[in-house]
């Protein structure tokens, strides 16, 4: 039985609370936030669970192995390694951190202690995201050649982070949870509106040395609400629309085959359109299977899918992409 201790009751600490309450390998023991409406809201909806204003309590109680952190990012590292440290396991908010640096540090502390890290890319964890795992992993749509993903939405402005930051990790974690390639470099663009030299609408384009490449659209200034992606094959097309109620998924029988005449100066383009093919997916709850692959982790020892490593590479390309949009766009290497 996993014994667990979140800190930060705010906009998703409630959804962890409520998808670890239904682990049968798990209880949900103590709660920490800052704010005392945050504490009496929980005494009022579980009055089992014990409420503290101090984190300090929750790495200090030796009942506890595990914490779920769910705070802002600039938060993350001090938390992390605290609980870490003291040997708890730990499940934190996306994204991983601040800094790769920060990232990175955590990793290996994980690694040194023997304990679970496992960031809370909730996405993977998605009947629509499997489904194209098992799709691109089993060739159905031939050589990925690019990823293209839409963010778009009015709101919510962060103070701390740009809209790349809270908005790209989503994305980038489908990205790189699909394609078994890591990135090479960088390009990114973005303006901030408000004054704060926090960027509400940006692009970013990440390149990878084999010729495949994956842009990012990501707004808060957008009066519709768009998340999309393209996914294209040289064999087939997806395209992903998370907003969809029940048909997420639609692999188009598209795309086109390409040759040069015979003095080399023309390109021959033949197109081919063919049908549309709607899979059928899993409709099980996301954070469930998030909540499900910590609980497994802790006790078999296996490696989750959305692991320490992955988040690192997610704050690796955002920390690139925020050193780009300084130098108004320029190419910006990823580091290794």
């Amino acid at each position: 039985m996993v014994k667990i201790g979140l800190i930060g009751y705010g906009y998703w600490g409630p959804n962890l609370v409520r998808n670890f309450l239904l682990q049968d390998e798990c209880r949900v023991l103590q709660i920490a936030d800052n704010k005392p409406e945050k504490l009496a809201l929980v005494q009022k909806i579980h009055p089992t669970i014990a409420v503290t204003s101090s984190f300090d309590d929750l790495v200090n109680n030796t009942e506890l192995d595990a914490i779920l952190i769910s705070t802002p990012v600039f938060t993350h590292f001090d938390l992390a390694q605290k609980a870490l440290s003291a040997g708890k396991h730990v499940l934190l908010e996306k994204p991983m951190a601040s800094s790769s640096r920060e990232a990175e540090e955590l990793h290996e502390l994980a690694l040194k202690k023997n304990l679970v890290l496992m960031v809370d890319h909730t996405f993977l964890y998605t009947g629509a995201v499997q489904k194209m795992k098992e799709l691109i992993s089993g060739k159905f749509i031939g050589k990925p050649l690019y990823f293209d993903s839409t963010r778009i939405n009015l709101g919510l402005f962060q103070q701390d982070i740009n809209v790349l930051w809270d908005l790209a990790p989503h994305d980038l974690s489908i990205m790189l949870h699909l394609i078994h390639e890591k990135p090479f470099s960088v390009n990114a663009t973005g303006i901030s509106h408000t004054g704060n030299q926090v960027e509400n609408i940006a692009y970013m384009t990440v390149n990878f040395n084999s010729g495949f490449i994956a842009h990012f659209d990501c707004s808060w200034s957008s009066p519709v609400k768009v998340r999309s992606t393209l996914i294209g094959g040289d064999k087939k097309m997806i395209y992903y629309n998370d907003l969809e109620p029940t048909e997420k998924i639609k692999i188009y029988d598209t795309g086109f085959d390409h040759k040069t005449d015979e003095d080399k100066t023309r390109i021959l383009v033949d197109y081919r359109v063919g049908d549309i093919y709607i899979p059928k997916l899993s409709n099980h709850e996301a954070l469930a299977g998030v909540a499900t692959d910590f609980i497994r982790a802790v006790t078999q020892k296996t490696t989750p899918i959305a692991d320490s490593r992955l988040g690192c590479e997610v704050v690796k390309i955002l920390e690139a992409s925020q050193e780009s949009i300084k130098q108004k766009g320029r190419e910006v290497k990823i580091l290794n």
